[in-house]
């Protein structure tokens, strides 16, 4: 009988998260196993091709703060090729009084400059964004085919193999090495160290090695309208981006003087269900009017053509999961990544890639991790009593924003 084939690194996950941690991988003279079940990269919710990226500039989180800020720079520096920059436009909450110079100063405490962040009146922001509400343009916000990103990080190189239409279903200790096993418990190959950027399936992976993790998925539904060039909406449409209860991209104006508007997203928190619900494009319609704060907005005219529906697979306390199983050597997690996909998985290339390779810890800190970030996204934080030791954190730091809808959830 002839033994598995053996692999040094391999990485199960051909989404965003695992192709990135692959590439940065490849870049640093690896050679790179990746598994998946699909047939080919980007299957699952890594077939997005609307994501928005940002940092956080809200108050409290300071770890998120911290860790969108890093994450955001190497994102941007990874994705050049398909970085579409057009900035993103934060609209002051309907229930916050906006004060100039205090949102100003706010952000100079985050040690934001004006390139990254900066506070708009409603005049101001008419004119920059075309919307007549004060709040925070982030000029280097960007929108990501994240389809087109996960496919060039996974080209064909000589240092990579990629096994597909490949489903793991357990792993198992082997010597100093792990041990891949398919449905039918046959072995698929050996490797000496193993990355998991399966998204949910990695709650059952790491079931399999006898560790419990608290994964959850999260349904949404992006909603892509037409509006007629006849209707007042028109008026309303902004020039830019817009994020905050739920995101819109810029408008594209179509060859028949209509525009194409892509707003989303329901939050179905606990469902996985991959349908199209006509009820989160209703949802959606009121998050547009909400945006625009269009209140008596006649949603009738945002007529669907079309959709794209994903689960997101969120932690416990809303931070991504990301680094050594230390429970388990030789395993690496980058999981619950949430609605932050683009930013996390550019983040856990360089986590994951320096742990794996056993750098030393002066290359984060260059790169701008502290120790208590390390900490904050590792894996044993949920281990040892470790929520327990910081209760405020799930209420603090969210990575699927937001944690529950301001209305009742689509159903």
């Amino acid at each position: 009988m002839t033994s598995p084939q053996h692999h040094d690194i391999v990485v199960i996950g051909a989404g965003i998260a695992g192709a990135t941690i692959a590439h940065e991988l490849l870049e640093r003279g690896q050679t790179v196993c990746i598994v998946d079940s699909a047939p080919q990269p980007a299957s699952a919710c890594s077939s997005h091709a609307y994501a928005i990226a940002h940092p956080h500039v809200g108050r409290g989180a300071p770890r998120l703060l911290r860790l969108t800020r890093i994450a955001f720079l190497m994102a941007e520096a990874r994705w050049g090729k398909v970085w579409n920059q057009h900035g993103i436009f934060q609209p002051t909450k309907k229930d916050k009084v906006f004060k100039l110079k205090e949102v100003s100063d706010y952000l100079k405490t985050l040690e934001l400059g004006e390139d990254v962040a900066q506070a708009l009146d409603a005049n101001q922001a008419a004119q920059i964004c075309g919307i007549q509400q004060s709040g925070i343009w982030l000029p280097r916000g960007a929108s990501l085919n994240i389809s087109s990103a996960t496919s060039e990080a996974l080209k064909p190189h000589p240092k990579l193999t990629c096994c597909w239409s490949t489903p793991v279903s357990r792993l198992e200790k082997l010597g100093a090495s792990w041990q891949l096993f398919d449905h039918q418990d046959a072995p698929i190959m050996t490797a000496g160290k193993v990355i998991i950027a399966a998204a949910l399936e990695t709650k059952s992976l790491a079931a399999s090695m006898g560790v419990r993790l608290p994964l959850r998925p999260v349904r949404g539904q992006l909603s892509i309208f037409s509006v007629a060039a006849n209707t007042v909406w028109i008026e309303k449409l902004p020039k830019t981006a817009l994020s905050g209860d739920g995101y819109c991209l810029p408008t594209q104006r179509m060859p028949d003087g209509s525009y194409r508007w892509i707003v989303g997203s329901s939050f179905d928190e606990g469902e996985a269900d991959l349908q199209d619900w006509a009820s989160s494009d209703d949802f959606n319609r009121e998050q547009a009017k909400g945006l625009l704060n269009y209140v008596e907005g006649d949603t009738s005219h945002l007529q669907k053509v079309g959709s794209f529906v994903g689960v997101r697979c969120v932690a416990g306390d809303r931070l991504p999961i990301i680094g050594a199983l230390t429970q388990r050597p030789g395993i690496f997690l980058a999981t619950a990544l949430g609605s932050r996909g683009v930013l996390w998985s550019a983040l856990a290339a360089k986590l994951i890639t320096a742990q794996v390779l056993e750098d030393d810890f002066a290359l984060l800190t260059r790169l701008g991790f502290a120790a208590d970030l390390v900490a904050a996204l590792a894996p044993a934080r949920f281990f040892a009593g470790a929520l327990a030791a910081a209760p405020a954190l799930g209420a603090l730091a969210s990575n699927s924003k937001p944690i529950l809808p301001s209305v009742p959830r689509a159903k």
